[in-house]
């Protein structure tokens, strides 16, 4: 008999996520009313870090698929003898 692990449970992974969204969600508004202590004035934009957040992360999902993968990527056949 072996173990379930607790993301194994689709009951625990939807309450993973709703946790996740919700703390996401407050993380987000709650900038609303913190003073931000800024150095340019482009980060005094409303939900500037998160927007600079997620652009970044796409950005970086771009680059490792289209540049970096064609150059680590190696030939189906390359292992064989």
């Amino acid at each position: 008999m072996s173990k379930k692990d607790f993301f194994n449970n689709q009951k625990n992974v939807k309450k993973f996520f709703f946790v996740f969204y919700v703390m996401v969600i407050v993380s987000i508004f709650a900038e609303l009313f913190i003073q931000k202590h800024t150095y340019f004035p482009w980060e005094e934009f409303p939900f500037f870090y998160a927007s600079f957040g997620f652009v970044a992360f796409v950005f970086l999902i771009l680059i490792a698929k289209h540049v970096l993968r064609p150059i680590v990527k190696k030939n189906e056949d390359y292992y064989d003898d």
